[in-house]
């Protein structure tokens, strides 16, 4: 990762770009016709992932969807990602995005995960087992609450 003159890396200002780009592809557009271009943007983000990503994003979209069917699908940052009332609850961060060593699943503030002084937010996932898939049903379920 190389940084730049605004001492963000090449990835960062790519990521940004892409967010950029995001919010472009979907002014002027509401209602449905906003909800039908995110959805789009997010099953077009999955498939483009590989391997346990591919499959860990596509079982987090079949999650939100029976666990929490009130959050909409679009993508934040490139990454797969749910949203109320247009701010992302949850979303998925795989590794390949900036050549980390896992992908994370990521609740943002709106979520209702709040557990005295401190909890977690982001949880690495590198196999959807049953066990994480449960877990993490458990979590969506949770952050809508």
């Amino acid at each position: 990762m190389s940084e730049t003159k605004s001492g963000f890396s090449d990835d960062e200002r790519a990521a940004m770009k892409q967010r950029a780009d995001e919010l472009r592809s979907t002014k002027g557009l509401k209602g449905a016709a906003k909800l039908a271009r995110e959805l789009e943007a997010c099953v077009k983000a999955i498939d483009a992932l590989a391997g346990a990503e591919k499959e860990i994003a596509a079982r987090l979209h079949t999650i939100v969807s029976e666990e929490a069917p009130d959050l909409n699908p679009k993508t934040f940052y490139g990454f797969p990602a749910y949203a109320e009332d247009g701010k992302v609850l949850v979303f998925y961060q795989p590794a390949s995005k900036f050549d980390t060593r896992y992908g994370t699943v990521s609740f943002d503030d709106p979520a209702n995960l709040d557990d005295g002084e401190m909890w977690p937010v982001s949880f690495a996932v590198i196999e959807m087992t049953a066990k994480a898939e449960k877990r993490i049903r458990e979590l969506v379920r949770r952050a809508v609450s």
